[in-house]
């Protein structure tokens, strides 16, 4: 067979492939009659009372000296790790604002951070393409630096996001820009599981965020710049169980609803989604409404209340919105009390009580519910 017949197989099975694929999203709106606000609003149900004075900054942490790109708290609620653009991390006290450790990065470009489950360890990557452990318990070195623990070496791009595995020390899983997700065995600093790269079911694109399931640590889902989330099994690294289409521009961060049959999702098309990792189905879009000359912002990153009802999304123009996530609306936006830069991370504490934002402004901020508002 000749080059140009390969080449007009291949070009007939794209189209043929193309035309299913369209004919699938249509079968898909005609049986998604309506939506979670839709379904709501016909039962009667009142959104979310929400007040300015509900949601308060209550602490400001001032450390970094460049651009806060990614937080995460401590299970015990009362620590928080950020990484930022000054080659540095810090771990911060969240009652008190003091700083406990501040580690110099061997690589100043880090993207993301994470806190392992049992508080002892954190670690970063960025582009320096590998995952650094430091275990904040060992002694620092003579010029006074946290050592590096362990490295994790192996992504052929720079790693975009680390989370440990719930209630384990010695598992972590990492997304990069050459389009894999890796499953890491800490103790020997080996791949356990590789997803996506060569098999055909993985992301075409950078891969920008991951999230694991609190109900079941086996079932991880992947954002991509290739506009699709995917749901994996750490089992069967060979293929996703499942790829969710409804956005229009890169998947910057992906985040499992609280129990576990749900995750959201945040794009550079402006818009946040709900998907059912059971049905595969698109269960809402939550988008608000700009002019026609004004420029959408970007989602660049969201988390969920410990009950699901709200979700807090940051936005590349500095707003924070608080959605309710039942009818669709917005609540509160924290933009006008929130930073003077782009959000670029946020993060829920273990027990909801407090909501943590990081921005490109150098500052992270600490909001608590206040007045008669109790978490959600």
């Amino acid at each position: 067979m000749s080059v140009a017949e390969l080449k007009e197989r291949h070009a007939a099975a794209t189209e043929t492939v193309n035309n299913l694929r369209e004919r699938l999203k249509q079968r898909r709106q005609q049986l998604l009659d309506t939506d979670v606000a839709g379904y709501a609003r016909s039962q009667g149900r009142n959104p979310v009372a929400f007040d300015p004075t509900d949601l308060v900054c209550c602490r400001i942490l001032q450390g970094h000296t460049g651009k806060v790109y990614s937080l995460d708290w401590t299970p015990e609620r009362n620590r928080i790790v950020s990484a930022s653009q000054d080659g540095r991390l810090i771990v911060w006290n969240a009652l008190t604002s003091q700083k406990t450790h501040a580690i110099k990065l061997p690589c100043a470009w880090v993207m993301t951070c994470a806190f392992s489950p049992a508080g002892q360890s954190v670690a970063c990557g960025g582009l320096d393409s590998m995952c650094s452990i430091f275990n904040l318990n060992s002694p620092t070195d003579r010029d006074g630096n946290l050592p590096v623990s362990k490295t994790l070496s192996g992504h052929k791009g720079y790693v975009s996001c680390c989370q440990y595995v719930p209630d384990e020390d010695i598992h972590i899983i990492t997304s990069s820009g050459d389009q894999t997700c890796v499953l890491w065995d800490i103790t020997t600093g080996l791949r356990t599981s590789v997803f996506g790269g060569e098999f055909q079911s993985g992301h075409t694109a950078d891969v920008l965020s991951v999230s694991i399931n609190g109900s079941n640590s086996r079932m991880f889902v992947s954002g991509s710049c290739d506009a699709t989330a995917r749901l994996w099994d750490t089992r069967v690294a060979s293929r996703a169980v499942r790829t969710f289409h409804g956005h229009a521009g890169d998947v910057n961060t992906v985040r499992f609803f609280p129990d576990g049959n749900r995750f959201g999702t945040g794009s550079d098309d402006g818009t946040c989604r709900l998907f059912d990792i059971r049905t595969g189905h698109q269960l809402q879009v939550y988008y608000q409404q700009h002019g026609d000359n004004e420029e959408v912002p970007h989602v660049t990153s969201i988390a969920f209340s410990i009950s699901g009802r709200l979700l807090f999304a940051g936005y590349s123009n500095g707003d924070c919105y608080v959605w309710d996530t039942l009818l669709a609306r917005v609540v509160l936006n924290l933009g006008s009390n929130s930073h003077e830069g782009r959000i670029s991370c946020l993060g829920l504490s273990a027990d909801g009580s407090a909501l943590c934002t990081g921005s490109w402004d150098t500052n992270l901020k600490i909001w608590a519910f206040g007045g008669h508002r109790r978490v959600i």
